[in-house]
């Protein structure tokens, strides 16, 4: 099979119904974290993607960034999990590695079908092109973009991925009110009383971010099995790097906050 052709692999079937009401939530959800300004192609192409590949939005299979949808590192996976994908294979290319700059290159190769030829995908991921809060991980970040690359072939996605983007990616821009929210006095009721709370909820609310998304990440940040366990002080530390993160690099946080698995608590 040509690397350039997509595989004839057979759709899970999906009754109109189906697709219709799973249409209508995506449309719901994506109305939530944007309200108007939802353009309308921007709603096509969110029809096309639910039809032809059942992507969720409140899954977290796809994001969006500029009026643009992205897909997902787990949507891909839950994807290729739904249409039985055989198997991918990823390995480093030792030519083009150079581990003492961080610079990393991977290639991913995904096996629809037990026919497959397999379909090839290369990530590479240094300083450079990955944000600064993640140096150190460069090479995951390379074999997460080779992943995903090698789906997208596989399946014939033609929307780029979230982790893909990485730096390059041109900054959302923020309304007035979404600016860094200033640090704000502790009080005296606990790790995460009203005013940590609300200041958390508040830079979810402004950078339209998955609330039980940024608790998973709250939890790895603060080192906890449970965020209740975590100290005030760890919960500050946060929800102030959380706050500068999203100011800076929100495409970046984004990319973070799909790597946990959502809960279904709330977000403090």
């Amino acid at each position: 099979m040509n690397q350039g052709e997509v595989e004839n692999t057979p759709r899970i079937a999906r009754s109109d119904r189906h697709n219709k009401m799973l249409l209508r939530q995506n449309l719901s959800w994506a109305r939530k974290a944007l309200g108007s300004t939802l353009g309308a192609h921007a709603k096509v192409s969110l029809g096309v993607l639910t039809r032809e590949f059942g992507f969720s939005v409140n899954g977290g299979d796809l994001q969006i960034i500029n009026n643009k949808w992205y897909v997902t590192h787990a949507g891909l996976l839950r994807l290729a999990r739904r249409l039985r994908c055989r198997g991918i294979n990823v390995e480093a290319v030792n030519a083009l590695c150079d581990s003492t700059a961080n610079r990393f290159v991977l290639k991913a190769t995904v096996y629809p079908s037990k026919t497959s030829s397999g379909f090839v995908g290369y990530g590479d991921a240094d300083p450079s092109n990955v944000s600064s809060l993640v140096h150190g991980a460069e090479m995951r970040v390379a074999e997460t973009r080779a992943v995903n690359r090698a789906l997208r072939k596989a399946y014939g996605i033609g929307i780029c991925s979230v982790e893909e983007i990485g730096s390059f990616a041109e900054p959302t821009k923020s309304s007035p009110e979404s600016k860094k929210v200033p640090p704000q006095p502790a009080n005296g009721n606990g790790h995460g009383g009203p005013t940590v709370r609300d200041r958390l909820c508040q830079i979810i609310r402004q950078h339209q971010l998955d609330a039980a998304l940024v608790k998973s990440y709250a939890t790895d940040f603060c080192g906890v099995k449970e965020l209740r366990e975590a100290t005030r002080e760890q919960v500050e530390n946060f929800v102030s790097h959380l706050a500068d993160w999203a100011e800076k690099d929100r495409n970046a946080l984004l990319c973070q906050l799909n790597s946990y698995p959502a809960r279904k608590e709330g977000a403090a």
